[in-house]
């Protein structure tokens, strides 16, 4: 009993903190520009279920503390569907209601009668908070502890690898990968990752020469710490670096903000570089997670943090600066999610906003209703094909079919 409370405190409980701290800045951008353009809002709530607490502010929102913290959601005055794009007659039959209880003007605090830049602005808000989100993450990390720059060096190529017949050497300094920069030992294992079968053109410095190498990541299986049994690139190179070459860099507010979003950025270019190769066959997937995996990693991130001997007030800020980066990853991730053209999410609903705002009236009922349903599917599939990848890193087969012989 013991035991299994101690797996809920270390895998469990950070992954629903931090989900539904992302979640709730993400309806936090659609409620304040949408409170910026007077519209009226039923709800605000964190967390779903039954109220915990609740209060009612001047302008008549309710902000409600539900008892499951998987999230929240904010509640616009009149949303009819799920999609919360009525058609033109639910648009009609809204306009009539609101007019007979409030009088003639009242539909206007209403979000569907909004002007459709506004309706598409509020809408957006959601994801542009999850990417400021991260920014300021990053921006206050770079502010407050600084950067390592820590060019990598090659200490070992191991034989009859990608790397040894690219004619890698040790000693080698890495300065490019593809046409970019390399600072560090990490931005190498990015690239290389994500490129199994797909030749990388390295620039080293060798003997004060520059020297080009191309090498081809061999897919491997791997056991990482954090996620699991995962496929990914790998070419047979040891790095480390040189004290003497190793630069710390600090930053003042302007360039912290400046790298943040740089940083951003590069993790968004990364998603979509994995998300190209898996629609074009060259990666399985395989280190997509769903709630599953990111409970995983939340604890194994946990676990990390907490490890070793140390004062407990360090593992305590190690473990919330754990965290605290996850949480800038994890926004990033569901501010790019909900930005997808998918009728469900933000990103269809921007789709349909364009659509009106070209063809000066909102789409039809039938169109709306089928574009729902298959979002859904679309959703449930990758739900499912996301959860699938978590059992498999957990082993869970293997444990059920011991079971079972």
């Amino acid at each position: 009993m013991l035991n299994l409370l101690g797996q809920i405190l270390i895998y469990v409980v950070p992954f629903l903190l931090v989900l539904t701290f992302i979640v709730t800045i993400h309806e936090l951008g659609h409620f304040l520009i949408a409170r910026a353009f007077k519209v009226k809002i039923d709800r605000f709530a964190v967390g779903f279920g039954r109220a915990i607490a609740s209060r009612t502010d001047r302008h008549g929102t309710e902000w409600r503390l539900g008892w499951m913290p998987l999230g929240g959601y904010v509640k616009f005055s009149g949303d009819l569907d799920a999609a919360s794009v009525p058609d033109k007659a639910g648009l009609a039959e809204l306009r009539s209601r609101v007019i007979a209880e409030n009088g003639p003007g009242a539909e206007r605090d209403y979000f569907h009668f909004k002007p459709v830049w506004q309706r598409a602005l509020i809408t957006a808000g959601g994801p542009f908070a999850n990417f400021v989100l991260a920014i300021a993450i990053f921006s206050a990390m770079y502010m407050a502890l600084g950067d390592v720059v820590a060019p990598p060096r090659v200490t070992n190529v191991t034989p009859d690898s990608a790397a040894a017949a690219a004619g890698f050497q040790p000693n080698d300094l890495i300065l490019e990968a593809n046409g970019g920069v390399i600072r560090s030992g990490e931005d190498v294992i990015r690239i290389v990752t994500l490129s199994s079968a797909t030749p990388v053109d390295f620039v080293v410095e060798r003997a004060g020469q520059r020297v080009e190498l191309v090498a081809t990541p061999v897919r491997t299986v791997t056991q990482d710490a954090i996620s699991g049994e995962i496929k990914v690139g790998r070419i047979g190179l040891e790095m480390g670096y040189r004290r003497d070459e190793v630069r710390f860099v600090r930053y003042n507010p302007v360039e912290a903000v400046g790298a943040a979003v740089n940083k951003t950025g590069e993790v968004l270019s990364t998603t979509l570089h994995y998300l190209g190769r898996i629609f074009t066959g060259r990666e399985s997937g395989d280190m997509l997670n769903g709630p599953l995996g990111i409970a995983k990693a939340a604890g194994g991130i946990s676990q990390q943090a907490t490890a070793g001997e140390a004062p407990v007030s360090l593992k305590a800020a190690n473990l919330g600066l754990s965290l605290v980066q996850l949480a800038a990853i994890l926004s990033i991730g569901i501010g790019f999610i909900n930005l997808m053209p998918i009728p469900v999410l933000d990103g269809g609903h921007l789709v349909f906003y364009a659509y009106e705002a070209v063809a000066k009236k909102p789409v039809a009922a039938r169109v709306q209703e089928a574009g729902y349903r298959v979002g859904l599917a679309l959703l449930a599939c990758l739900m499912l094909f996301a959860t699938w990848n978590d059992l498999q890193k957990l082993s869970l087969f293997k444990f059920l079919g011991g079971l079972v012989s």
